[in-house]
């Protein structure tokens, strides 16, 4: 097992090695000195009208291109992943969960396994039931690398809202459902903020609650603003920032 986990993390190193020099030269070229924390602090400003119809395409064929490259690149990885993921949860390492996608539509978002058990009620219950290996996934989020499949497909985009389970996206009301006029996204705005969300929750006495009245309301207005100005250039700096932040 512990071979097995520093093949896997030696793979991931020289591929996030060779994608940050992508990466950061896309972001040189486009954008010069500028960090995706100024450009999102430039974004400020009052909200736009939707993207047109081109822009979306772009988008889609942005989205489709990479995924289908990263999932052929990363074949090996992704196998060794699921069965170190099976070997330590005793179960599939393949998980799926209905979440909330485009237009209110339900679909199966794929994970890696990283917890045992079933029934998990809060992130209490999650960290008590989460394996060492599925520790090391979820802080790495290589856990998240399944998704491509979904994005592939068109459940998903690399960026966008975060799609959530039931009872969230889909009970939205009045402007608030602009959130649901886009494609749920592996990262985005919202996500980068609280990137450290299991650790702020874990904090809390009533995590539900305090997820239900503090964090969602701000990630709905964080990504109403992103559905709004959204702009390609925008997506690449938060793709570099979900890499290679801190």
């Amino acid at each position: 097992m512990a071979m097995a986990t520093d093949m896997v993390m030696a793979t991931a190193t020289v591929m996030a090695s060779t994608a940050m020099g992508i990466m950061k030269t896309i972001a040189n070229l486009r954008f010069g000195n500028a960090s995706p924390q100024n450009f999102e602090e430039n974004n400020s400003g009052p909200m736009t009208s939707m993207p047109s119809r081109r822009q979306w395409m772009l988008k889609r064929g942005f989205d489709m291109a990479v995924s289908a490259i990263l999932l052929v690149a990363l074949c090996l990885p992704l196998l060794l992943l699921w069965l170190l993921s099976s070997v330590s949860t005793g179960r599939n390492g393949l998980f799926k969960q209905q979440r909330i996608g485009r237009y209110g539509k339900p679909f199966f978002l794929y994970k890696f396994r990283s917890l045992k058990g079933t029934e998990h009620n809060d992130i209490h219950d999650m960290v008590a039931h989460e394996t060492g290996f599925g520790r090391w996934l979820r802080k790495t989020k290589l856990d998240e690398l399944p998704q491509l499949w979904n994005v592939l497909k068109g459940d998903m985009s690399l960026v966008g809202p975060r799609p959530d389970v039931p009872g969230y996206a889909d009970k939205l009301v009045g402007e608030d459902r602009i959130v649901l006029q886009v494609r749920p996204g592996i990262t985005g705005p919202a996500t980068l903020k609280y990137r450290h969300e299991d650790s702020l929750l874990q904090a809390q006495p009533n995590p539900n609650h305090y997820n239900d009245t503090v964090l969602w309301p701000d990630k709905v207005a964080i990504n109403k603003r992103y559905v709004r100005k959204w702009r390609f250039t925008t997506d690449l700096l938060y793709l570099w920032q979900s890499i290679f932040g801190r």
